[in-house]
């Protein structure tokens, strides 16, 4: 017999699954990983956010408000973009306003594309389609965007005399970083792609699985779920190019010589 009825988690079912995190814990005692901090942080701030935004999402979805729905937005990307600050320690180079620029238009865009074109929500700005999506999104192509910004940074240093040897033969600073900045792109994008490869044959993603477990049918939830990965891959890609231009010219003086000091 089979229901569509989505079955509780009660608070003891809930807490029971803090056997994970006790795992996770126990191997970085146990092999010194040094991650016991981060673990125990990072599931603080997970029952935290998470409660917290259920009581947004409970408000912001029963609202009809066009600035309540995109100051969401806005204070979603703005998060994202300290967060990203966390993990790129870089203090010669400003990046962070570019990045946020970048970030806000072009995760902005993706989420009124999906919800306006796509699906079709009247009016775009439908909080329970336009929110979820821009928060994918930002969630997906703010780890790219770390993980391309770093790399930048830590090759640009790596290499700068190889990068400097280009400069004085002629190349100007887009060609002499030519392929770090590919290099440093392509690492931000591989975890998308990966997940293209593998989403349906080895693992089922968050979004379907919880239209699936709150009964939806699986042929909607696989359109639904294409889309996601689809829009996923396309903001990644645009996002992590235009912020690395931006960041790459910021790297360079207006001799086009290097700006960031050898490590």
């Amino acid at each position: 017999m089979t229901t569509s009825a989505i079955i509780d988690i009660s608070t003891g079912q809930l807490l029971l699954a803090l056997v994970f995190i006790l795992t996770a814990q126990l191997s970085s005692f146990v092999f010194r990983l040094g991650l016991h901090r981060d673990i125990a942080v990072g599931t603080l701030r997970t029952f935290a956010q998470l409660f917290l935004m259920g009581y947004v999402l409970t408000y912001i979805l029963h609202s009809d408000s066009f600035w309540l729905v995109v100051g969401v937005f806005a204070v979603m990307v703005t998060s994202a973009v300290f967060i990203v600050k966390g993990r790129v320690n870089e203090k010669q180079v400003p990046y962070l306003l570019p990045t946020f620029i970048t970030m806000l238009l072009s995760y902005f865009t993706t989420a009124v594309f999906v919800s306006a074109l796509i699906i079709g929500s009247a009016p775009w700005w439908e909080p329970r389609y336009f929110i979820p999506a821009g928060g994918m999104v930002i969630g997906n192509s703010m780890s790219a965007l770390a993980i391309s910004i770093e790399r930048f940074f830590r090759e640009l240093r790596q290499q700068r005399e190889t990068v400097e040897m280009k400069l004085c033969l002629g190349a100007d600073y887009r060609e002499a970083s030519a392929d770090i900045f590919r290099g440093a792109v392509k690492a931000g994008m591989i975890p998308s792609i990966n997940a293209m490869m593998g989403v349906g044959l080895v693992f089922i993603p968050g979004m379907m699985s919880g239209q699936i477990l709150a009964g939806a049918d699986p042929q909607v939830a696989i359109r639904y779920q294409i889309v996601v990965m689809l829009m996923l891959v396309g903001s990644t890609a645009v996002s992590s190019v235009a912020v690395m231009l931006l960041i790459r010219r910021r790297c360079f003086g207006s001799g086009e010589e290097p700006l960031l000091s050898p490590e």
